[in-house]
């Protein structure tokens, strides 16, 4: 009985290989998988910060990738000036800008 078991392992290990596309399947999956949960929703992220970044205008309050808010006195196509108040002003790379504050977004701070 053991000799049978034995001769069966010996044949299923000598058999066939899987043709190529059946075992290029996992990996093809794995790629599909990568791509619906992870790939496209950066992307599609990506696309919707550009498009808030080129829609910066004038008098727009940002915060900068740096974590400075302030508010937007003159607009480039590269360049962004912004006045952080008590007379400090600074220019920024545009594509630095981590987002625009919406008006009547924050409170006041001694609330």
């Amino acid at each position: 009985m053991d000799s049978v078991i034995f001769s069966f392992i010996i044949a299923a290990a000598a058999g066939e290989q899987p043709p190529f596309l059946l075992s290029m399947l996992p990996l093809v999956a794995i790629f599909v998988i990568f791509y619906f949960l992870l790939i496209r929703p950066q992307q599609k992220r990506m696309k919707e910060h550009q498009a808030k970044i080129d829609s910066v205008k004038k008098n727009d309050k940002v915060v900068t990738g740096g974590g400075l808010v302030g508010k937007v006195t003159k607009v480039d196509d590269d360049y962004v000036d912004i006045d952080l108040g008590g007379g400090l002003k600074v220019k920024a790379v545009k594509s630095t800008l981590s987002d625009i504050v919406p008006p009547g977004g924050s409170k006041p701070a001694n609330d």
